[in-house]
């Protein structure tokens, strides 16, 4: 299944029932969504890495 046909299944599905929108971004609200991480462009990737890199390291020299 391709990214335009999961679209169009969440869209459909959003139409048929409004508060599923509501109770979509209540749950990603509290847990978080990597998704928007996954689907960007190599500059949103890389930077993303870069940051993951960081904090694995600045973690690791704190913890002797």
């Amino acid at each position: 299944m391709n990214q335009n046909d999961q679209e169009r299944k969440r869209l459909k599905e959003l139409s048929k029932n409004p508060m599923g929108n509501f109770s979509d971004s209540i749950n990603r609200s509290a847990t978080g969504d990597l998704g928007g991480l996954a689907q960007g462009g190599c500059l949103t990737k890389l930077i993303t890495l870069l940051v993951i890199i960081g904090a694995f390291l600045i973690l690791s020299q704190c913890s002797f």
